[in-house]
């Protein structure tokens, strides 16, 4: 396993930070499941909460900061990310009160001080769940909510098989499982509001389209054990030959398997 390898095969948070805060200029423009799946997340929440302090969890650019301040006026937001440069590009926008270079396994935060953890499309890139889950239940108050929305394994599943049929090398980031989720949210000492998992599909003109989203994401291969140096022109034609096997009117088709989780902190 790489020195920069996670447990479990994941990528290592220095790399995930770096990345997306390379990605901070250009992520807006080209995040539209981000969006998607963020509106759906807040679309969860349940309509009684009123949080005195709520919190942003990889906040990235701030879009969904911004959409917390205006669903909760009255409360104090916090926004947390690993990546400094997306909190650069955040922070000027406003939103929250707080912008706050942390991570999800080890939040900067005091314990019962937050009524809300919102966390749309972050977690994913976090090698211990349980101790994510561990820290939410940590910061919530009694009554408190985490709110989140990830990817697990069946993600980008047809750029998976394409590059199988090429060669034997990791080119798609690792992801959980959804049984995985099902089974460290039902040992969390939390009570499972609502977990499940739903497919979300994107449609590319072209594979070049495809990784430059990603690229432009800085969501693109991260993982251990992906090759090094370029890509052969040959292997290139025969990824795009064995991806058009894929094509549906629409165009090539990239499905993320969506998990939506809603948990209470017990009172």
């Amino acid at each position: 396993m790489s020195e920069y390898a996670q447990p479990g095969g994941l990528p290592d948070k220095r790399q995930v930070a770096a990345s997306f805060s390379r990605a901070a200029e250009s992520y807006d423009a080209v995040a539209e499941l981000q969006r998607s799946v963020g509106v759906q997340l807040l679309a969860r929440l349940p309509a009684s909460l009123q949080p005195q302090r709520w919190l942003d969890l990889g906040c990235g650019t701030g879009f969904f900061t911004r959409a917390l301040a205006e669903r909760y006026p009255s409360g104090e937001g916090v926004a947390v990310d690993i990546a400094e440069g997306m909190l650069r590009h955040a922070r000027p926008l406003g939103g929250a009160t707080h912008f706050i270079a942390g991570d999800a396994e080890a939040l900067p935060l005091q314990c019962a001080s937050a009524d809300l953890l919102f966390s749309s499309l972050a977690l994913q890139w976090c090698g211990d769940f349980q101790r994510v889950l561990s820290e939410a239940r940590r910061v919530l108050r009694p009554g408190g909510v985490m709110a989140f929305s990830s990817l697990c394994v069946g993600t980008l599943q047809e750029l998976r098989d394409s590059w199988q049929a090429v060669d034997g090398f990791v080119h798609v980031n690792r992801f959980r499982r959804f049984e995985d989720y099902q089974q460290l949210c039902a040992g969390s000492e939390m009570q499972v509001l609502a977990l499940q998992r739903r497919a979300e599909t994107l449609h590319f003109a072209d594979l070049r389209s495809l990784t430059s989203s990603l690229k432009d994401l800085g969501a693109h291969n991260l993982n251990p054990g992906r090759p090094g140096g370029l890509t052969g022109r040959a292997r290139i034609r025969a990824l795009i030959e064995a991806y058009e096997t894929f094509r549906q009117p629409a165009g090539l088709p990239a499905t993320y398997q969506v998990v939506y989780g809603v948990l209470g902190k017990p009172r």
